[in-house]
Order: C-alpha cells, then structure tokens, then sequence
C-alpha cells in the first residue's frame, strides 16, 4: 500500500503540473486582460502615458512580456516554493485572500456533501429494494429532476419563493444589515441563515446522480447469487441488506463519492456567484472575468490538487470496505 500511494502521488504531481501548464497556456490566450484593462483606465487620466506605453510597461511589470512557457516556468519556480504571487484583482497576496475565503465554501460544501450522503444512499437503496413501485418511481422523478434543473433557475426559484413571497431569507450576500450589532451567537446564526439557500441549491442539484447511482448498483447487487442464498439462509432482509448488499455497494460508491468533494469546490462557483457568497468559487469567478491570472493560476491548482487527493483517499478506502482489494 506504502509503494502504491508513493506511485499515486508521484503520478498525481505530474497531472498536475501539465494540467496547470496547460491552464496557464488558455489564460494567457484569452481575450480578457487585467493589464489591458489597467492600460484604458490609466490612459484616459489627465497627463497619462498613451495607451501603447502603458501597455508595454505593464506586461513588463507582470511578466507578461515573455513567451507563455518562460512566463509558466517564472511562475511554477515560486509557485513550489508556496509562493503563488500578488492577486492583481484584489490587491493582496494570493494565499492571504484564499484564506480569507475558503472558508465559506468549505462550510457550504461539507454540509451540502453531508446531506446529500444522508438522504440519497437511503433513498436509492429503498428505491432498489421497491423496484417499480410507487416509491421506485418517485425517487426516480425526483433525482431526474435534480440532475435536469439548471442552476441559474433553480436558485431563482428558491430566491423567488423564500426571499421575495416568504421573506424567510435575504436575497444576497453573507450577513445581514445588523450583522455589526449583534451578539457573537446572534452573527452565528445570521451567516446560517444566509447559507441555507445555497446549501439547498447545491443539494437539490446534487442529489440525482448519487440516488440514482445508489440505485442501479444495489439493484445488481441484490440480483447476485450470495444474495439469494443469504435470503435461503432464513437471515433477516435487515442483516441482508445492511451487512452483505450494502458492503459491497459501498466500493463502486466511494469511486463516485470521490470525484464529488473536487466537482462541488469547483461546481460551487456559479451558486456562490448567484447569492455573492464570497466563497472560493465567487471571488475565482472575479479573478478569472478581470484576468486575474495569480489567483486563477492558484484556484485551478487548488482544484487539481483536490481531485488527485480525492482519488488517493478513495484507493485507500477501497481497501477498508473491501479486504480482497489490495493494492501491491
């Protein structure tokens, strides 16, 4: 196990050098340009420089006056070092506004992840073990439409029926208007209460693909031969289900759980942006609009890293549900 992990990581270390070689590649190539922009405002003032010559003394300020591989290489030399640069957006270093942030989004999708464990793998075995009943058909309605709805209008829908008709939440941001003037509890309570649309938007959308997983891998399971002779046995459909189905369930379902923790970092962009939570995914969003390429660079590395260490953990735990998956 020892000398699988060391090959993971190594294997993982490369994905994620090229997969940042190729990202930084893209931003450079797009249209959007912090320093162009930078160049307009700047030229417009009173006595300025023209805009060519702003232009020019500004890539050569942000290093963008070199060819994209020397610009990457200048870039991924300090970025090993845990140095990933000066956010351009937002006026401070990359790894101080990432911890200002992160949090948030970490809140946001560790209860979303919860929930979403804690009512679709019920769910989808249920589902599996009333097979085209009533009960089959609604989990089935119901984790269609979760995968179906976009999330531009499932969050208008939320925002239209609990904030403007119920008035139960605000329409944006994290804290309210009294926010400064209530007790330690109190500004608790009240970052809660703006997280819960989020968290719901995220669930609903979220919620399909692992019922609906959970369902057709417990479907084949209990259709196996050491089902049925468990069954023959005289064992209870309790001891049935719970130790022998849904051991061996749970190996294809922590291979899908897996990608699930980077995709909901990386998915909560568009549900952040739509509430303006400042989470990790809104204010990448800025970065990535305004050009931002230190917090982008930083963002999608962060996201990389997230999904080879996800895979790593999900090898390893293959092993503990299962004693005959070993890794040599």
């Amino acid at each position: 196990m020892a000398k699988f992990i060391v090959r993971r990581l190594i294997l993982g270390a490369f994905i994620v050098f090229f997969g940042a070689l190729v990202a930084y590649a893209v931003i450079r190539s797009l249209p959007t340009s912090f320093v162009e922009r930078m160049a307009r405002q700047l030229s417009s003032l009173p006595g300025a420089k023209s805009y060519g010559e702003l232009i020019t003394q500004l890539n050569k300020m942000y290093s963008l006056d070199n060819s994209v591989l020397e610009g990457f290489f200048k870039w991924f030399g300090y970025a090993i070092r845990g140095d990933f640069g000066y956010s351009w957006k937002f006026n401070q270093p990359v790894i101080e506004k990432f911890n200002s942030v992160i949090w948030y989004s970490v809140i946001i999708n560790v209860f979303t992840f919860i929930l979403q464990a804690v009512i679709c793998i019920p769910l989808g075995i249920l589902a599996a073990r009333k097979q085209y009943s009533a009960t089959d058909y609604t989990v089935t309605v119901i984790a269609l439409m979760g995968i179906s709805l976009p999330t531009f209008f499932l969050a208008t829908i939320l925002k239209y029926i609990f904030s403007i008709k119920l008035g139960w939440f605000d329409l944006y941001g994290i804290v309210g208007r009294m926010h400064e003037q209530m007790t330690s509890w109190q500004q608790v309570l009240d970052v809660g209460q703006h997280l819960v649309l989020p968290v719901l938007t995220l669930m609903i959308l979220s919620i399909g693909g692992l019922m609906r997983y959970t369902r057709t891998n417990m479907l084949e399971v209990l259709n196996a031969d050491y089902i049925r002779t468990a069954r023959a046995k005289g064992l209870s459909e309790k001891v049935v289900i719970n130790k022998h189905a849904f051991r061996n369930t749970l190996i294809p379902l922590i291979s899908y759980m897996s990608y699930l923790l980077p995709s909901m970092f990386s998915g909560s962009m568009i549900t952040e942006t739509l509430f303006q939570i400042p989470g990790i995914g809104y204010i990448s969003y800025q970065a990535i609009t305004q050009g931002d390429i230190p917090f982008t660079m930083f963002y999608i590395v962060f996201i990389e890293v997230l999904t080879q260490f996800s895979l790593i953990i999900a090898d390893i735990s293959y092993a503990v549900a299962d004693p005959r998956v070993r890794a040599n």
